[in-house]
């Protein structure tokens, strides 16, 4: 059964950085790309950053562009989002997930067909 844990979660002052792993399993992923939502309180899932399933390319929401940076690294089967600079508007529940590489639309969580569980990203002033 596949599976996708995230972790690295926490409480960090404005400014600081953070970095979430997702671990998957249970099935081959290789051909898949992956991608980080998130969501805040009374607010809908947005995408945050996407890689492609070859590690080809990245992709990024614009208010996180050039303060978050996604990787993934094939051999520990994990996903990074390294998470700099940290503002307040940044705290929310961060979920990775897994679309298969046939299907379209990287910032659509709908087209993502496996999710973690999420994990609490808060920033303080």
């Amino acid at each position: 059964q596949a599976q996708l844990v995230e972790s690295g979660g926490g409480l960090v002052q404005s400014g600081g950085s953070l970095r979430l792993s997702c671990a998957y399993s249970g099935r081959t992923f290789s051909n898949y790309a992956m991608g980080w939502f998130r969501q805040a309180p009374g607010k809908e899932r947005e995408f945050v950053a996407a890689v492609s399933w070859n590690d080809a390319g990245t992709s990024y929401a614009d208010s996180v562009k050039g303060r978050f940076a996604i990787s993934r690294d094939r051999a520990l089967n994990t996903m990074y989002l390294q998470m700099n600079s940290l503002k307040p508007e940044d705290t929310a529940v961060y979920y990775c997930a897994a679309r298969p590489s046939s299907s379209r639309g990287y910032d659509r969580s709908s087209s993502y067909g496996y999710w973690g569980q999420g994990t609490q990203v808060t920033v303080s002033i």
